[in-house]
């Protein structure tokens, strides 16, 4: 083995161990390289307007699908998944439902931070490479690169799947100029004959093709959509508020999901205990202390009002 392939055994073995150290579920490396596959199904999925009213996903599709772009001189993409799935879910008294990733911190800030710390590791341990951290921050298609990485499938729902941990996990990255040893791709897709996410969504909104639409998506329609709701949606919610976990929580996958060890993630105890009557009346001032620091902030209280207004006249 030469000392270029020592450095770059001893640099992937470094950032994989400071990644377990930091809690990361797992870590996988992938070559830089134009994700052509992944482009043509994005340029299909978008020219049949599947994103809806979500335009920036039209913007910088080179940058989307070429890390390179992001990057000067880029050569690792480095992904990371991190354990989000909760120890008990909203009580059904509370009625109404929110999807399980937003119940803590925003993940956004508090990965963000893990992965700050991660590139100082790196400046002080490997040295002053060019590197820079995503997480759902930047036009990267996430799912692919962990995909390409070894680290799970992309399912029917448009998910990540683990086979060891099912698919209640956030993705970040770190696309750098530095070599390093890069693992194999999983190019086999375990979802089998199954449909149950297809069969359960209540809104249709999962295609045959592994394909979401997001006109129809309960996810998109109660964060996203500036607009009013659609009547054609309703009696369809099943009491979802902020989001939606019916595909993932019925996905036989996730019978294998882990309860995480992050406090961050830990609910406001107020949210178990809010009951019907507590979310129909909800004042903007117990919306700010029960998400304070949440990811259900994006909705914005007039948005989140009345996305309970919609489903208490279903």
């Amino acid at each position: 083995m030469n000392s270029s392939d020592k450095n770059k055994q001893k640099n992937t073995f470094l950032i994989k161990a400071k990644a377990k150290e930091m809690n990361f579920l797992f870590c996988g490396i992938s070559k830089a390289t134009y994700l052509k596959k992944d482009a043509a199904f994005l340029d299909k999925w978008l020219s049949e307007n599947k994103n809806a009213g979500m335009d920036y996903m039209k913007n910088n599709f080179d940058k989307r699908t070429d890390p390179r772009l992001l990057v000067d001189n880029a050569k690792s993409v480095i992904t990371f998944l991190y354990n989000y799935f909760p120890e008990k879910s909203i009580p059904e008294k509370s009625y109404y439902k929110i999807a399980k990733y937003a119940y803590g911190k925003d993940y956004h800030y508090v990965i963000k931070s893990k992965l700050k710390n991660l590139i100082q590791y790196i400046y002080e341990n490997i040295g002053k490479v060019n590197i820079r951290a995503f997480v759902d921050s930047a036009p990267i298609l996430e799912r692919a690169w962990a995909q390409r990485s070894g680290l799970g499938w992309i399912g029917k729902n448009s998910n990540l799947i683990t086979k060891s941990n099912g698919s209640f996990v956030f993705i970040a990255e770190l696309i750098t100029d530095l070599e390093l040893n890069y693992d194999p791709p999983l190019n086999k897709n375990y979802c089998g004959n199954c449909s149950l996410c297809i069969d359960a969504c209540p809104t249709n909104a999962i295609g045959n093709d592994y394909s979401v639409d997001a006109n129809k998506c309960i996810s998109y329609l109660t964060i996203e959509l500036k607009d009013s709701i659609p009547d054609d949606v309703k009696n369809k919610y099943e009491k979802w508020i902020f989001g939606c976990d019916i595909c993932q929580d019925v996905c036989p996958w996730n019978r294998f999901s882990i309860i995480h060890n992050e406090p961050d993630f830990l609910p406001n105890p107020g949210l178990f205990n809010m009951t019907k009557t507590d979310w129909e009346e909800i004042t903007e001032e117990i919306y700010k202390e029960l998400f304070r620091k949440t990811a259900v902030k994006r909705a914005k209280f007039n948005k989140f009002k009345n996305n309970i207004k919609f489903l208490s006249t279903e």
